[in-house]
C-alpha cells in the first residue's frame, strides 16, 4: 500500500475521536459566553413569560447534557442548527460563507510563501547584500505591525488617493452578477464561464486583502526558512557539492529539498491559523467570510452558528494537517509520520 494512503487511513481512524473531542469541549465552553440569547434576540424591553417561551422553543431550557445528546444527534444528521442571529440554516450560512475565506486564504498563502521562500533564498545565498539588509528589516517590523494597520493604510493610498485599486467593498463589483457556483472561488468560477469582466472584477477586489495578509505573514515565513535553509547551505554536502563544480542554482535547489519538512509545518499551521485570524481583513475589505460570520456569533451569543463554524473550522484544520503529513512524505520519504 503507498505510504500516502496509509497516512490518509490512519489521519482517517483518529478523525471520529478528535470531532468528538471538539464538539464537546466547544458546546460547553460556548454556554459560559455571557448574555442569554434569547434576551438578545427580543431585546431588554422583553416581558419574562416572553423570554421564557423563547427559551423553551430554542430548547435552552432543557437540562446541559440534554442539549448535549440532542446537539450530537443533529450533527450526526447533518443538522448544525438554525442560527439565532440570521435565521438560517447554520449549514446554508456557513456553505455560503466559506468559498470567500477559503478563496482570501488560498491566494494570500501562495503570494506569502512565494515572498517569505523567495527572500529566505536570496538572504542566505547573498549574505550581506541589499536583500539581506532589507530582509532583517522587514523581518523586524512584519512582527509588529497588525494587519488592520496594514489594509487602512493601502486602502487609502492606492484606492483613495491613487484610485488604483478597486473599491474594499465585497469580492465582486456591486453591479456585476457573480458567476455560476463551480467552486465557489469567483476568479475560478468566472474562469469556467468565460466572464472576463466578472474575473477582472474578483481579481481586483482580492488584490489588496491578499497583499495585506501576505505582508503580515510572510515575514514570520521567511526568518524561519531563513534559520532552516541557512543550517543545510552550511552543511558538509553543499561544500562538496560546491567542491566539484556543481552548478549554484542545482545546489540552491537541493539545499531548498532539503529544508521543506519543517518548512511545509510553518505553512500548515498559518493556513489553520489564518482560517479564523482574517476576521480583521475581511471586516475592513467587507468580504463576508466566515471569520465576520463567528465574530456576529459571539456578539449576539449566536449559539448553532459558533459551534457550527468551530467544528468547521477543526475540520479544515484536520485536512490541512493530513495534507503536510502527506507532503512530508513527498518532500523526504525517509521521514516516517
Amino acid at each position: 500500500m503507498p505510504r500516502s494512503l496509509q497516512i490518509v487511513l490512519a489521519r482517517l481512524a483518529l478523525v471520529i475521536p478528535q470531532m468528538f473531542g471538539v464538539l464537546f469541549v466547544t458546546f460547553f465552553l460556548i454556554r459560559l459566553l455571557p448574555g442569554d440569547p434569547a434576551v438578545l434576540l427580543l431585546g431588554n424591553m422583553a416581558t419574562p413569560e416572553a423570554v421564557a417561551q423563547l427559551r423553551d422553543r430554542l430548547g435552552l431550557n432543557d437540562s446541559i447534557w440534554t442539549q448535549f445528546v440532542t446537539y450530537c444527534g443533529n450533527v450526526l444528521n447533518g443538522d448544525l442548527g438554525i442560527s439565532i442571529f440570521t435565521s438560517n440554516p447554520v449549514t446554508v450560512d456557513l456553505m455560503e460563507r466559506a468559498p470567500a475565506t477559503l478563496e482570501l486564504i488560498f491566494y494570500a498563502m501562495i503570494l506569502t510563501v512565494l515572498i517569505g521562500v523567495t527572500v529566505a533564498i536570496i538572504s542566505v545565498v547573498r549574505a550581506g547584500g541589499p536583500v539581506d539588509i532589507a530582509s532583517r528589516v522587514y523581518g523586524l517590523a512584519a512582527g509588529a505591525i497588525p494587519d488592520f494597520w496594514i489594509g487602512l493604510i493601502l486602502v487609502y493610498v492606492f484606492f483613495t488617493m491613487l484610485g488604483w485599486a478597486a473599491p474594499p467593498f465585497g469580492r465582486i463589483d456591486a453591479l456585476l452578477s457573480a458567476p455560476p457556483y463551480v467552486t465557489g472561488f469567483y476568479t475560478i468560477d468566472a474562469l469556467l464561464a468565460g466572464d472576463m469582466e466578472a474575473l477582472r472584477s474578483a481579481a481586483g477586489r482580492l488584490v489588496l486583502p491578499v497583499i495585506t495578509i501576505a505582508m503580515v505573514n510572510a515575514g514570520a515565513l521567511m526568518k524561519m526558512t531563513q534559520s532552516i535553509f541557512a543550517g543545510v547551505w552550511r552543511s558538509d554536502f553543499v561544500r562538496h557539492a560546491r567542491a566539484c563544480g556543481v552548478p549554484e542554482r542545482v545546489i540552491v535547489r537541493a539545499a531548498l529539498r532539503n529544508s521543506l519538512p519543517p518548512i511545509i509545518t510553518i505553512v500548515g499551521f498559518l493556513v489553520g491559523f489564518l482560517l479564523g485570524a482574517a476576521v480583521l481583513v475581511e471586516t475592513i475589505f467587507s468580504w463576508g467570510g466566515l471569520g465576520q460570520y463567528a465574530v456576529q456569533a459571539v456578539m449576539s451569543s449566536d449559539y448553532p452558528a459558533l459551534q457550527g463554524f468551530i467544528l468547521v473550522a477543526a475540520a479544515f484544520i484536520l485536512i490541512v494537517y493530513l495534507v503536510v503529513d502527506i507532503l512530508y512524505e513527498l518532500a523526504d520519504p525517509r521521514i516516517k509520520v
